[in-house]
């Protein structure tokens, strides 16, 4: 690897399986030292075992990123642990346990869940993480959307595709909030993508004929398939890139 993230410090929120899984092990593959966040500490640590064994530098902290007192602790943690924050990955999400259901079965319950860790738990985590930023005068902050506000099948998930669709417009808006103090806010929308919580779901199979089939690539998205693209937006390279959102579907998103 390019050791392209060497000397950083990065928060991955949802890390301890799926893609926050795949961007940790990547990251630190590329010499960045990691604070993961979770709800489950049983299951992230069998993923901080892993990085640890490949020499990677982890610490694990338990927070529910729709709690405020646990986002403000996630800051706290990661200024105790190393004594600065350079990358701020945004990928915890509800999205294991969902199915697909008729647009008008959702209740209200269900929007209000996604919504309190989807939508607020991002913003939770910036508010107390990006002011670290600023007092350094830079860092990287990459949030995790979906390109499923953008394809047919949105209806199919509509409560999770709306507020997904929301990070495209906070990723803006909080790019222009933060480009004057050196920090740049993009945002990666993978395709459905093959991890624990999808192949989880009922109908996995058909959902992925559905997906590959919109896609100009005609194989199932992976993981690690998202990993480079982090690792660009996290480094030196991506500089002069902010309020961007970068598809990485296969193709089916074509802008």
């Amino acid at each position: 690897m390019s050791q392209a993230l060497k000397g950083k410090v990065a928060v991955i929120t949802g890390a301890s399986r799926g893609l926050g899984k795949a961007f940790a092990l990547r990251f630190a593959e590329e010499g960045a030292d990691l604070l993961l966040t979770t709800t489950s500490l049983e299951r992230a640590q069998a993923t901080a075992n892993e990085l640890k064994a490949k020499g990677g530098k982890v610490a694990l902290v338990k927070a529910d990123i729709s709690i405020e007192k646990d986002c403000k602790n996630i800051a706290d943690e990661v200024m105790k642990q190393y004594g600065k924050v350079d990358i701020l990955i945004n990928n915890g999400a509800i999205w294991a346990g969902l199915n697909i259901t008729p647009w008008d079965a959702w209740t209200v319950d269900d929007w209000e869940r996604i919504f309190k860790v989807n939508v607020v738990g991002t913003w939770l985590c910036c508010k107390y993480i990006a002011p670290l930023m600023v007092k350094a005068g830079k860092g990287k902050i990459i949030n995790i959307a979906s390109n499923i506000a953008q394809v047919p099948a949105a209806n199919l998930f509509m409560p999770y595709s709306c507020l997904k669709g929301a990070l495209y417009t906070f990723t803006h808006a909080l790019a222009r909030a933060l480009g004057g103090s050196g920090i740049n806010v993009n945002a990666i929308a993978p395709g459905y993508t093959a991890s624990e919580a999808s192949l989880g779901q009922d109908n996995s199979d058909k959902i992925f004929e559905i997906a590959t089939g919109e896609q100009t690539m005609h194989r199932r998205g992976q993981p690690v398939d998202m990993t480079g693209a982090a690792v660009f937006l996290a480094s030196s390279e991506s500089d002069f890139i902010t309020g961007q959102v970068y598809y990485i579907d296969g193709g089916t998103v074509m802008l």
